[in-house]
């Protein structure tokens, strides 16, 4: 499947490690990037992750035939609005968003309708990085890739953009909308939060100062996600805020039980709750390293 046009809007770890894997595959023949920011965009283009740019969502995506979206959710209604008139009819929409339904609403909103071209989809991949100079043509392989078609998205439109994946070295699986959002809001959205939460009450401390001081490296991997993108958590946690909010709701009744439990100091109890969860968290790593397994 050779792309004649690539479209990426927002040029960034996520946008940047797509075009980068295509360009190496030999899949894409152009590449056009765009956003905000003119330094981002003039890195990409002297890395040579892009081959142009523009600021100009219109112009972007204009004879693209395969455009994607690696944008804020909170950005994406406008960006949909923007593309009005300026697509192709052999264009396909795909993106990188962490949870669909908002997507997919945006998309409703923004075009007016949802087009057989539109193929919804998340790569679950990233690193707490961000920018263009974060991209790397690896950061797909062997990674999965979750698309979520719509009633509207045609077969081939999903074969076309199951395809760009795979040719990236990808596993694609798909699911429909509602499900991601669930998966997604326990097994990225809440650790995020906590990472969040817990950094953010450690701060607050009085003497934080000293407790970072001594943290270990413990602390160190559990919170490494705290450093993500503050902006793009916001608007997840907006976007997904239902099967967030019940995921959240959930952790917070388990913890209020294990307070309890550590206050009675019940030792058998406490050792039953970290067996459990270590044997979970062991089978998990076993069943990760199996290049077959889906999510």
């Amino acid at each position: 499947m050779l792309i004649r046009r690539l479209a990426v809007i927002g040029v960034g770890l996520i946008g940047g490690s797509l075009a980068r894997a295509l360009r190496h595959a030999g899949q894409v023949d152009e590449i056009v990037g765009c956003g905000r920011s003119r330094e981002n965009l003039d890195k990409a283009l002297n890395f040579g992750v892009i081959d142009r740019f523009t600021h100009e969502i219109g112009e972007a995506v204009s004879g693209a035939d395969m455009i994607f979206l690696a944008i804020p959710l909170g950005a994406m209604e406008s960006t949909f609005r923007e593309m009005r008139g300026y697509l192709g009819d052999d264009a396909l929409i795909t993106d990188g968003g962490s949870a669909k339904g908002s997507v997919v609403e945006a998309c409703r909103l923004g075009l007016g309708c949802l087009p057989p071209g539109f193929v919804p989809g998340h790569p679950i991949a990233g690193t707490e990085k961000s920018g263009v100079e974060a991209s790397f043509m690896e950061l797909y392989r062997g990674r999965r890739v979750i698309l979520t078609p719509t009633d509207a998205t045609s077969p081939e439109a999903l074969e076309r953009v199951t395809s760009m994946w795979r040719s990236c070295g990808a596993e694609v699986t798909r699911m429909s909308i509602a499900h991601h959002d669930e998966v997604l809001a326990a097994t990225s959205h809440l650790p995020h939060m906590l990472a969040f939460g817990l950094v953010d009450t450690l701060a607050r401390m009085d003497e934080n100062d000293e407790i970072f001081r001594y943290a270990a490296g413990g602390f160190r991997d559990f919170t490494r996600i705290a450093s993500s993108n503050p902006v793009m958590w916001r608007d997840i946690c907006v976007a997904n805020k239902a099967a967030l909010g019940e995921m959240m709701e959930r952790y917070i009744k388990d913890m209020e039980d294990l307070a309890e439990t550590i206050r009675r100091g019940d030792a058998e109890r406490l050792l039953e709750i970290f067996s459990r969860a270590k044997a979970a968290r062991d089978r998990y790593i076993d069943t990760a390293s199996d290049p077959g397994s889906t999510e």
